[in-house]
Order: C-alpha cells, then structure tokens, then sequence
C-alpha cells in the first residue's frame, strides 16, 4: 500500500516536472509558430504587393500573379515552420527523431529523382512571376511557340495562338522569353518602292502619313511616336525597301502597322509612287 502512493507519488511529481519544463516549452513552441505563421504571412504579402514589378497589364492580372506568388511563399513557410515544430515538440515527448531525419533524408533523395523536372517548373515558374517576365494578356514567343498569354501557373504557361490553338509549355522548358507587348511596342515594316522613284519623295510621303496617322482622334492615344523613315533598308532584286518605326501602346502595334500600309498604299498612288511587283530580266541566247 505505501509502496503504491509511493509510486503514484512519484509519478505524479515527475509529470509535473515535465508541465513545468517541457510543457512550457511546448506551448512557446506551438504559439511562436502561430506568431510566425500569421505575422509571416503579412510581412510576405505587403512585400510582395510592394516589391513585384508592374509591367501595365490589368489590375486583375496583376493582383493573380501577386497572390500567386503570395500563396506559394506562405505555404513553403508554414511547411517550414511546422515540421521544425514538430520535430522540436517530438525531443519534448522523448521521441528519437534520428530515425525519422534519416529516412526522410533518404525519401528526399528518392522524391528528388522522381520529381526532378517539376521542381525545376515550379521553381521557374516562380521567377517567372517574382521577375515579371510576362504576364496574362501579354503577346510572348516561348518554346517555338507565339500567342497570347492565358493563364500563369507555377507549372506551366499557357498560351493561344491566332489560330486558336492553346499551348501548355511546362515553365522549365522555357530558355528564352520574348516579349512582344512589355510596356510599350514598335511599329517594324518595310515597303519597297520603285527603282526610278524619288527617294526624298519618298521619304516625305511616308514621313506625312505618320504625322497625320497620329494626329488622328482615332489613333493618337495608341501612338507614342510617329511612323517615319528610320534608313533606306535594302535595295532588292526588285524594289529599294524603306524601313519605318515608330512607338506604340503596348497591343497596339498590329493594329497601328495595318492602318499604316492602307495610308500609305493611297499616298503612293496619289503621289504616283510604284510599288514594284518582283522583275527579272531574261536573255534568251540564239
């Protein structure tokens, strides 16, 4: 009998041994890693709201990317913060974590192999949003292929093309990234003209129609500079080529460069400007 409350005692002095140390050292655990998880998550997203380059696209596509990202670094952080807890709170039970560090190490290994070509996607995807590469609306080339940007995830992009063709591009197959509508576009295009034609002419004509492209009330708010001539770019088997740029609206430039040519078909044919078809001469031998 007295062997018993000796026993029970005992017990119960080192049970509560144990609530004063590491009973209390387990609730400091768990609520610094409340602590962590939400002020982690508040400090992660007014970084990322304030850090993370626009690039002009809509609010929408904007705030997509920014919670995107937003979620990736808080879940990695809160994968981060409870495993430490846990394994932190496990010494406190007595429980041996060599063990499990061990095989985890060795299920790392194994993971890493397997999964290896979707870390590399999620982790470029990751710098794709965090660098602002290109965002959804944009015109990009990517992987031999060109569209407009649907939807980002950390996996892959996703485009479709003028034929209406969508393209999934896993995000580490991705060398290289062009970016045809980053903040602003070039109007880029050649029009060849006739051997015998007056080249100032020329140049004036298609000088004029820039300037009265973009004074129109239709077209002046999507032209930033005026078509003109840059240089006479080529003098071809069939025709002298003039190159001509100017700057646009971001999307604009298709648009811009398709009114351009009709403009300039009819100054040219008001002006007696030829646009020469391709010629060859033929020596025939007798």
């Amino acid at each position: 009998m007295d062997a018993n409350i000796f026993n029970f005692s005992e017990i119960t002095s080192d049970f509560q041994n144990w609530l004063l140390h590491s009973g209390i050292t387990i609730i400091v655990i768990i609520v610094t890693s409340l602590i962590l998880l939400r002020f982690g998550h508040i400090f992660i997203e007014k970084t990322i709201r304030k850090v993370v380059r626009k690039n002009g696209g809509s609010k929408t596509a904007e705030e997509q990317r920014e919670d995107t990202l937003i979620q990736v670094i808080s879940v990695t952080l809160g994968v981060v913060v409870i495993t430490i807890s846990s394994l932190i709170i496990m010494t406190e039970f007595g429980i041996n974590i060599t063990p499990l560090l061990a095989g985890a190490g060795i299920a790392g290994v194994a993971l890493g192999f397997g999964a290896q070509y979707l870390v590399k996607d999620i982790i470029s995807g990751i710098f794709i949003l965090l660098e602002n590469q290109y965002g959804v609306g944009d015109v990009i080339c990517i992987a031999d292929k060109c569209g407009s940007v649907k939807k980002i995830t950390l996996r892959v992009t996703i485009l479709r093309d003028l034929d209406g063709v969508v393209h999934f591009i896993p995000n580490g197959e991705i060398k290289i990234a062009s970016n045809l509508t980053k903040s602003k576009s070039n109007v880029n295009l050649n029009v060849g003209v006739a051997y015998n034609s007056d080249l100032d002419k020329v140049k004036k004509v298609i000088n004029d129609v820039g300037k009265e492209l973009a004074k129109d009330k239709e077209w002046k708010d999507k032209i930033f500079e005026p078509p003109k001539v840059l240089r006479v770019n080529n003098l071809g088997d069939s025709s002298i080529e003039f190159k001509i740029t100017g700057e646009t609206e971001r999307m604009a430039q298709w648009s811009v460069t398709g009114e351009l040519r009709k403009r300039l078909k009819k100054a040219f044919d008001k002006n007696g400007i030829e646009i020469p078809f391709p010629q060859r001469d033929i020596h025939i031998k007798k």
